[in-house]
């Protein structure tokens, strides 16, 4: 199934759900809309017109992952960084990392293959998921993600970002 917004009543929570969330909360947001972006390459043909200038800015892939114990986590991190998954995994504490299914990120995390974002957690956050952040967010004054969706990107300030994972209740951990 597609993880485009014409698909968002299908989620547990939708995207215009999530944007109306986010200004109820005072959190602002620049929001734009492209072709359904599935992979950091096709997200890297689009982010040129995304980029303000003077604002440095993380791109981020994000990583639905379990372990053999069956836990579950959503790993952000900076789109061009590799990822060895044995080695995050003695990193994180998880032996056994593997890529989740499908069913299984919607179950966790509201969402579908393709539209894999730190925002998912307002999902992830009762379901248990553990969440992981790159350091580099520390950095930056921007965040790119998608807002459930993979045919819209949201902008957020990095403070904005953090506040909106306080409001869900959500404590990243940082790598």
């Amino acid at each position: 199934m597609d993880a485009a917004a014409a698909q968002q009543d299908a989620l547990p929570v939708s995207s215009d759900a999530l944007l109306a969330q986010l200004d109820a909360w005072d959190l602002p947001y620049t929001l734009f809309t492209h072709v359904p972006l599935r992979t950091v390459e096709e997200a890297k043909q689009v982010e040129a017109e995304m980029q303000q200038p003077g604002v440095s800015s993380l791109k981020i892939k994000n990583l639905y992952l379990r372990d053999r114990k069956k836990r579950n986590y959503l790993i952000s991190v900076e789109q061009d960084r590799e990822i060895d998954l044995k080695a995050l995994g003695k990193e994180i504490g998880a032996g056994g990392l593997s890529f989740g299914s499908a069913d299984r990120l919607m179950q966790n995390l509201g969402i579908r293959p393709g539209a894999v974002s730190p925002m998912a957690m307002i999902t992830g956050v009762a379901q248990g998921v553990t969440f992981y952040m790159d350091a580099a967010v520390q950095e930056v004054d921007v965040i790119n993600m998608h807002p459930l969706v993979n045919d819209r990107t949201v902008v957020m300030a990095r403070e904005d970002f953090l506040a909106f994972l306080a409001r869900i209740g959500c404590e990243p951990r940082w790598i």
